[in-house]
């Protein structure tokens, strides 16, 4: 049984609702995202481009941009490595496209996730060097490069880091950490010590977008980098919703500002991937971003070369950028099948073994395609409300990824483990590895004797903003809740509830039969639409328990009945033939 809270945070909630002219509502839900100073309210509701943070307080800002200065002047190669995820991808084609402004000779390798591996390895570095490299500039990776960082500085190169993931740390005996940073001319990331950016949260691409920025107008090239940096905004938002950042703060604003950009974009192979995605025309929202065009860039790099996607990002001609997103798109497709059959081989596993029994759910799977160990381990943590690590061959040793759960810091656990791998690094939510097959089993035997999660941590908890009859709703206030857009992680969807309300009748919709749609009254005597995407089966079994079969079969005969239950509901405003209507979307119901 899940657990349900209703939030329970103090404020003039009247007071703010005059001050901003919005709902009191609004105001109770903007506290409950922590959001409490005046200033900080009106650039959650209203904030705009020039409440972006100066590049300046990034920590080392100035020193990498006066070497790039210098070999931009001294004509030298230059060398952008990427990434293969969405991130990384598009941290390196604003670097490319920012450097390549500025006049550098610069080009771009995206490692191949197999062959290379996550990161600056020794093999791309020395084949940097044979090609007459002189500067190496990493985006979405590096921080954990220092071996390799040696190695260029020993070859002759200039390596330049910018980075956004967890810092390397040793822990001494005194229990004292000592962070482990890369040998290079210049290192920008948020999360390295003594680094006093404001909101260290942003992606690789956000990291790399500031350096553009920040050398553009060290250049003096500010009517330049007015035009190119509204361009890259719309790539930042863009890595900033698939690296799944919280949208809070700076996040927040990137994101809003860069879907307006994006709506009408003049990148023409993002265009042609939003056409490719049936999305010409429509309102884009974080949510499309996240779970419909960035599969897509995200595919390439799983099951082909994540250079597609960045030839995608890079092309100017509108019949290769189609070819390029049909392409992205039937990858993507290719993917989610193999995907289910990867979940339902690590649910079985996990169904046929003590594993489900662990704490922290370590599936070793050989033959699974490494790309997919990261999906498959969300959807597996989605099931079991665990941690998980899925692990497959590569083609030298095992390599995996985890995804994590609320109260497990997946990287500082990983790092009590780390004499078993060969290679690690993440955050608190997710992590990759790398290590040989015969430490799997010694890996998830001591990450369970040293998990402290309790049966607590892994009940469904259900986090409440308003408890709030749907009497209340009118078309004006649905449309007023766009304020608190763009939704995602670190700012959801507001959360609403009300106890009794009563199903009166229903049927299934849907060209697969998998949503229920439910006329519903709260006593008053209005009906209100009430439609539910969830697990039908499951809601199914749970009336049925509380009304008995018979009920549930007159339910959707479409004769009357009268089902008492509590819900937790989103509205929305149902537009269709031309006519509006006010409706709610089920989330949780008990």
């Amino acid at each position: 049984m899940s657990q349900w809270f209703i939030a329970a945070k103090k404020a003039d909630f009247n007071g703010i609702a005059r001050r901003f002219h919005i709902d009191p509502v609004l105001a109770r839900i903007i506290r409950n995202r922590d959001v409490t100073e005046e200033a900080d309210i009106r650039k959650y509701l209203y904030g705009s481009e020039k409440d972006m943070y100066a590049p300046g307080l990034l920590k080392d800002m100035d020193r990498a941009a006066g070497v790039l200065r210098e070999k931009i002047a001294q004509g030298v190669k230059i060398r952008i490595i990427g990434d293969y995820d969405a991130d990384g991808i598009c941290a390196a084609y604003i670097l490319m496209r920012g450097l390549s402004a500025c006049g550098a000779r610069a080009d771009t390798v995206i490692p191949h996730r197999i062959k290379d591996g996550y990161g600056l390895n020794d093999s791309l570095v020395e084949e940097a060097a044979s090609e007459g490299i002189d500067t190496i500039v990493t985006c979405d990776n590096g921080i954990a490069a220092r071996d390799q960082t040696i190695l260029a500085a020993g070859l002759g190169m200039t390596v330049i880091v910018t980075d956004h993931h967890e810092v390397p740390y040793e822990e001494k005996e005194d229990g004292i950490r000592v962070s482990i940073l890369p040998e290079a001319a210049a290192v920008i990331d948020p999360k390295q010590e003594g680094c006093g950016y404001p909101f260290p949260s942003i992606c690789g691409a956000v990291v790399a977008y500031k350096l553009v920025q920040y050398l553009l107008e060290s250049m003096g090239r500010q009517e330049e980098a007015e035009a190119l940096l509204g361009e890259l905004l719309e790539i930042a938002a863009f890595a900033t919703v698939c690296d799944v950042m919280e949208l809070r703060d700076e996040n927040r604003i990137i994101v809003k500002c860069g879907l307006e950009r994006m709506q009408h974009t003049a990148n023409t192979g993002l265009r042609a991937l939003i056409d490719a995605c049936g999305l010409e025309g429509k309102p884009l929202s974080a949510y499309h971003i996240g779970f419909v065009l960035g599969p897509c860039i995200n595919a390439t790099g799983r099951l082909d070369t994540a250079k597609r996607a960045l030839a995608l990002l890079q092309s100017t001609d509108r019949a290769e950028a189609a070819r390029l997103a049909g392409e992205l798109k039937g990858l993507n497709e290719s993917r989610k099948e193999m995907t289910a059959a990867g979940v339902e081989q690590a649910v079985d596993l996990i169904e046929g073994s003590s594993l489900k029994e662990d704490k922290v759910l370590v599936v070793y799977m050989p033959g699974v395609h490494e790309s997919l160990a990261g999906i498959i381990a969300g959807r597996v943590r989605e099931r079991y409300g665990k941690p998980v690590f899925v692990l497959t061959m590569g083609e030298e040793e095992v390599k995996g990824s985890g995804r994590s759960i609320e109260g497990y810091h997946m990287y500082e656990e990983m790092t009590s483990c780390k004499e078993y791998f060969t290679k690690y690094g993440g955050h608190k939510m997710a992590a990759g590895l790398s290590m040989k097959e015969e430490n799997v089993e010694l890996f998830r035997r001591k990450l369970n004797a040293c998990c402290r999660l309790t049966e607590e941590d892994f009940e469904e908890k259900v986090h409440i903003d308003v408890a709030m009859p749907i009497a209340y709703l009118t078309k004006a206030f649905v449309e007023q809740l766009s304020l608190l857009e763009p939704f995602g992680m670190g700012n959801g969807k507001p959360v609403f509830a009300q106890k009794d309300i009563h199903i009166l009748s229903g049927r299934i919709l849907g060209k697969n039969r998998n949503v229920g749609k439910y006329s519903v009254t709260d006593g008053s005597g209005t009906c209100y639409d009430m439609m539910y995407f969830g697990d039908l089966e499951a809601f199914h079994d749970f009336l049925a328990q509380k009304a008995g079969e018979y009920m549930v079969n007159r339910l959707y005969c479409g004769e009357r009945v009268d089902i008492p239950i509590s819900i937790t509901y989103y509205p929305d405003i149902n537009r269709y033939g031309g006519r509006e209507s006010l409706q709610i979307v089920m989330q949780n119901y008990r």
